[in-house]
Order: structure tokens, then sequence, then C-alpha cells
């Protein structure tokens, strides 16, 4: 009986109490709650209304000018530089690989795929030179002379590797034609940057120390050339995410060649004309 009344008495309250306007802070007597002037204070989503993603580019751009400018300066041999470039195995890792990665994996998420392609290529290369020179991975192990040095074989067959990724880099040349000058300067370097490196590995192997360090010190001034373009792409890309007044200019060639879209829709136009 008496929870039958307790019941009546809750439909009963509720009738007379439950309000759709908010503003006036119908409070149920036993039970706390916070006024609405104060809660709207709280309220941080009415100061964002457009809810968007934010831009990866820059990130995948530090990434590769933060692994890329000190990799062409120890090609180089500036300062007196180790060229093998274990000292800086770590950046591979954590800079050019992880940030590069990241950067690309995002930008697959936007629907951007040839930067997505580009970037996680390029990240996948700095993990794999990372992975080549980690002793926990043992790489090297099987290369290694009685001098403690790497035999002839290891020069002979990683030379591939920048071989190709030389022509990965061509293909990339290719698809940048529609893009911006500078993405095409990138790729263009960095198609002759990598069989340079390729043909260092290879006078290496041959023993000829003389030519190998002169191919290495040209790859490393290419490297150097494409890591000054990526430095101007992650300035100009940072100065557009906060609206700066001051642009730099890219060299939008989007409006140059005519994509395959657009040639199909003229030939479309000039069909329903006849």
């Amino acid at each position: 009986m008496s929870t039958a009344i307790h019941v009546l008495e809750e439909q009963s309250w509720v009738q007379n109490h439950s309000t759709d306007n908010l503003s006036h802070c119908t409070v149920r007597p036993g039970i706390s709650s916070i006024p609405h002037e104060i809660f709207e204070r709280f309220d941080i989503a009415k100061y964002n209304h457009v809810k968007t993603f934010g831009n990866p580019t820059p990130l995948a751009l530090a990434g590769l000018i933060m692994c890329l400018t000190p990799t062409s300066c120890q090609l180089m041999g500036w300062r007196g530089a180790d060229v093998s470039g274990a000292a800086i195995n770590g950046v591979n890792f954590f800079c050019g690989g992880v940030l590069m990665l990241l950067g690309g994996c995002l930008e697959f998420f936007l629907g951007n795929t040839f930067e997505f392609v580009v970037f996680c290529s390029y990240g996948g290369f700095f993990l794999s030179v990372g992975a080549t020179l980690a002793p926990g991975f043992g790489a090297l192990r099987d290369f290694e002379n009685t001098a403690g040095g790497l035999n002839a074989q290891f020069y002979n067959t990683f030379a591939f590797f920048h071989l190709f990724i030389g022509l990965l880099s061509l293909v990339f040349l290719i698809c940048s034609i529609r893009t911006n000058i500078v993405l095409v300067a990138v790729f263009l370097v960095n198609s002759i940057a990598f069989p340079l490196l390729a043909a260092a590995d290879w006078k290496q192997g041959e023993g000829n120390m003389e030519v190998s360090h002169r191919l290495k010190v040209g790859g490393g001034a290419a490297c150097f050339f494409v890591a000054i373009l990526g430095w101007y792409a992650f300035v100009s890309s940072l100065l557009q995410s906060v609206d700066f007044p001051v642009e730099l200019p890219m060299g939008d060639l989007s409006s140059t060649f005519s994509g395959a879209s657009e040639k199909k829709k003229m030939m479309d136009e000039k069909l329903k004309g006849v």
C-alpha cells in the first residue's frame, strides 16, 4: 500500500514540476543540480560550432626536415660528422619514421591519397634505414668483416634499395606535376639524390673510396636542397594554419595542366553541343 502511494506521489510531482525550459532550473526536492547559467559557462562546444580535423601535413613535414636535414649534413661530412649515420639513428625512427607515418595515415582519413602514399613511403624508408643500422635487428651481423667493418656484399646489396627509392621518387615526380612547384622540385631532386647514394654504395663495394665519398657528398648536397624545400613548405603550411596575414607561395600548378576529369567534362560538353 505504501509503495503505491509513493509511486502516485512521484507521478504527481513529475506532472506538476517538469518543464522543457531549462532556464527555470526546476530542481526536484532532495536532488542537487547546477543552475543553467553556471552550466553554460562550461559548455565549450558552443565556442566551436564547426567540428573539423587538423591539417596533418605540417606534422609529416616536421618529421621529414628534422630527419633529412641532419642526415644530409652527415652525408656531406660537415664538422667531421660520421658518414655511417649511426649517431642519428634514433632520428630515423622517431622523426623520419613515426612522424611521417602518423601524418600519412591522417592524410588517408582526410581522403588525400597522394599525400598518404608519399608520407608513408618515405616514412617506411627512414624506418628501414633505422632498422638496418640498429644492432638489435641484426641486419649487419652477417656482413661484418674481420676488420670490424662491412664487406662489399652489403654495399652492393643495399645500393638497390637507394636505387628503387629513387625510382619511386620519379613516379612521385610525374604525379606531382599538377600540384605545386615546390613539390615538383622536391621529387626531382630526390630522383637525383637516391641514385647518387646507390652509386656511392656500389663504388664503396668496389673499394673505390674516393669516388664513393664524392658521390655521397653529392647525394648529401641534393638531400640538403630537398631539406631546404621541406623547411619552406613546412613554414608555409604552418602560416596557413594560424591564418597568418603573409603567405609563402608554393607555385600552384593545378590550373596549368587539365586533369582527366576536366578533360572528360569538356568532351561531354562538346558532345552535348553537337
